[in-house]
């Protein structure tokens, strides 16, 4: 027991579950209770003010400066009466992540003493340093002035002693440096277009918005077992690891019964989620071991992005109380599933869903299929886009393996919908649209009642798929802000809404009736997008060639990727929306290279480390267990019989030899990869050295490595295997 790996072990499993106390009231009782919403603002807010403020959050009207010392003291009441002691302005750079620097109330009073104060001014405006957040170069290291600007569309919230405060971040020349102010931008130029679009079948829409409903997953690992691999505590996944003789190829762990140490994390983590407002509905285990998902209510997309950054914080603070890691890497294990965050996303008006199943007339079947062909539109004209939009290092080793879409985008609708498409395309008919919503299935079955069956299936292997009411971009990463994926996909169908509009108001300017128009512009569209729709199996060779002659995206290389995003036409569609300049969308490419590089550069040399200190030292060492042992044997019993009886321990002595040659050589040529890769100064270019020629050698390390586990004697071997990281309760 001196191998501390069997000691983390056997501590991981003496753990029992922590005991979680529910709040004595009801789920919806405590829902919100560290937020600042609506009930709590007429509660604390001037009449005049409320109203004003609600009219911004409803309808977009423009902060009136004015009234923020108002709100401000509203917020202060509310937050001091609950304990805060600090506020921050919480914003989303381009890390990946949050950042929050807190300041508290106090200030003096210019008596001796001290008052807490919070005015306006600093509710609306913050000046954080931006010099060392990743900028793409649009600032200097030198130049440090960034602005935090508060967006009063996502509520202000409590985390322990301080006030969260929902913001933009962008540079002192303007220049957006964060997620949130290109995503509220798309999500208004979406709406403009979709209630542009409405209005041609019910002109009484005052707005459209954009709902996402994300699903996260992502494993819990043991704290010790954790701390005992370098390579899951520095870059999130296991560089090195054999497969576990059983892993998920029962589907036993799906859906199965939540392990009692699990199941009392997660009930932690619904309460404190539900207590900030976060609508948690959905927990499961998923199919890889130790792998699980939460997902929660949809809402509108802005506050939805905030809310899954909020709660991929407090998942880790709650996991560690637990005893557990999280890990949100897209690919932490090998020959397993790895973990996305599927993106519902639909758009709704103030008098329903766009993308709703069929109605009972022929204008809300007209108005089904405008919006589901306009969608498709969009994702085909910029389908390389939308991939480079959900693309990362971490992501690059998910999709298309392990029931990961693959990395072509494509959208599967179903036969019915498929069928009804076709039709409207070769028909020269106007009269199409009695198209059924949901029919009846009658089981052979007495107890089951009739079912209502979707119109359609589903599609694992699609990226894009529509799913009844909305569509499932099932490719995002789970490490993954949604909003890098939901600022493409809104601003392409943005994009798509406005140019069938404009055909469309062309044709009836021309003198042509409406729905003929509308009709003529959706069947040149549902051709013109045909090549998206893809309703086979996506993990098949044959679809990679099929999608190239279709002209999608075939690229499979990260950093080349990343090239989507300064197409001219993607240029062209976010400066034309007002979501993102030029320069703003070559400084984010800059930091995605930079971003690629590092995780690279850290993996690779997390990997030469464990090979020379770690891997090779344990096999060495064993070897030198067998070579004592077969020196013994010769002393023991004469040659003929000593080499009879030591056959197998030369050959894995020969083995151990061979892999261990190969091991050293591999990590000097990582070294000599990666000393070539700093030295090129373009940032694209590097990140595409390391793609070739760094991250393949680290592949090769690694199959010799997780040959030599099962050599190695498994008293010696020091880190914890997949067997041990995977089946721990």
């Amino acid at each position: 027991m001196d191998n501390l790996r069997f000691q983390v072990v056997a501590e991981a499993f003496k753990k029992k579950p922590l005991e979680v106390k529910a709040p004595a009231e009801r789920p919806y009782e405590y829902f919100g209770k560290y937020v600042f919403n609506r009930e709590k603002m007429y509660k604390y807010l001037p009449k005049d003010v409320y109203e004003k403020l609600t009219d911004v959050i409803d309808n977009g009207a423009r902060l009136d400066r004015s009234i923020a010392d108002a709100v401000a003291a509203g917020i202060k009441q509310w937050a001091t009466e609950m304990g805060v002691t600090h506020y921050t302005h919480w914003f989303q750079p381009l890390t990946e992540g949050t950042a929050e620097k807190h300041d508290s109330f106090i200030e003096h009073d210019f008596k001796g003493g001290m008052v807490e104060e919070f005015s306006g001014k600093l509710l609306v405006q913050q000046e954080p340093d931006a010099s060392s957040f990743p900028s793409g170069g649009i600032r200097n290291t030198f130049e440090a002035r960034g602005y935090s600007a508060w967006d009063p569309t996502s509520p202000v919230f409590i985390m322990d002693d301080t006030l969260c405060i929902p913001t933009i971040f962008i540079s002192y020349t303007g220049e957006a440096l964060d997620y949130k102010a290109p995503l509220l931008r798309t999500l208004h130029a979406v709406s403009v277009a979709a209630t542009d679009v409405c209005h041609y079948f019910y002109p009484d829409v005052k707005k459209v918005q954009s709902n996402l409903g994300w699903e996260q997953e992502y494993f819990l690992v043991d704290e010790g077992l954790y701390s005992a691999r370098p390579d899951l505590l520095l870059t999130g996944r296991t560089l090195m690891g054999h497969d576990s003789a059983k892993n998920q190829q029962m589907d036993d762990h799906y859906f199965g019964a939540i392990p009692d140490r699990v199941q009392a994390f997660m009930k932690d983590l619904e309460i404190q989620a539900l207590e900030l407002g976060i609508p948690c509905k959905t927990r499961h285990n998923e199919v890889a071991p130790n792998q699980f998902e939460v997902a929660p209510i949809f809402e509108e997309t802005n506050l939805a992005v905030d809310h899954n950054m909020l709660l991929m914080s407090l998942m880790k603070k709650v996991a560690r109380k637990h005893g557990f890691r999280v890990l949100l890497h897209e690919k932490p294990f090998a020959g397993i599933n790895g973990s996305g965050k599927h993106n519902n996303w639909s758009l709704s008006t103030d008098t329903g869903v766009l993308l709703h199943a069929p109605g009972k007339t022929p204008v809300d079947n007209l108005r089904f299929v405008v919006f589901i062909v306009e969608t498709l539109m969009g994702v085909y004209r910029h389908n390389g886009l939308i991939k480079a939009s959900i693309m990362s290092a971490g992501n690059a080793h998910r999709l298309g393996a392990n029931e990961a879409p693959p990395a072509i985008i494509s959208s599967f609708l179903g036969t019915q919908l498929s069928e009804l498409l076709d039709h409207i395309e070769m028909s020269d008919k106007d009269d199409l649209f009695a198209m059924a919503g949901k029919q009846g299935m009658k089981l052979d079955i007495p107890e089951i009642p009739e079912l209502l069956i979707d119109n359609t299936d589903r599609n694992r292997t699609s990226p894009f798929a529509f799913t009844g009411n909305r569509f499932e971009f099932r490719a995002v990463g789970s490490e993954a802000n949604c909003a890098s994926a939901m600022i493409a996909l809104n601003s392409a169908v943005a994009e798509a809404l406005t140019d069938f509009k404009r055909r469309v108001d062309a044709l009836v300017e021309g003198g042509e009736e409406l729905t003929r128009a509308i009709v003529d512009v959706l069947r040149e569209d549902i051709r013109a997008c045909k090549p998206i729709r893809f309703d086979g199996n996506g993990y098949s060779e044959e679809w990679v060639e099929e999608a190239r002659r279709r002209g999608l995206d075939t690229e499979g290389s990260c950093p080349v990727i990343f090239d989507r995003y300064l197409d001219g036409s993607s240029v062209e569609m976010f400066e034309r929306l007002g979501v993102m300049t030029k320069k703003e969308l070559e400084a984010r490419n800059e930091v995605k290279w930079e971003t690629y590089t590092k995780k690279i550069q850290i993996e690779a040399r997390v990997m030469g480390d464990l090979s020379m200190n770690h891997i090779i030292p344990v096999a060495t060492h064993y070897q030198s267990q067998l070579l004592k042992n077969v020196a013994n044997m010769r002393s023991v019993f004469d040659a003929g019989k000593a080499d009879s009886l030591s056959v197998r321990n030369v050959k894995l002595i020969e083995e151990i030899a061979e892999r261990t040659q190969v091991i050293e050589r591999g990590v000097d040529e990582l070294i000599n990869a990666r000393k070539v890769a700093n030295k090129i100064e373009d940032a694209r270019a590097k990140a595409v050295a390391y793609h070739d020629t760094v991250a393949p050698k680290m592949e090769a390390i690694r199959y010799q490595i997780d040959k030599l586990e099962l050599l190695v004697e498994d008293d010696l071997w020091t880190l914890p295997k997949y067997r041990e990281l995977l089946f721990i309760r």
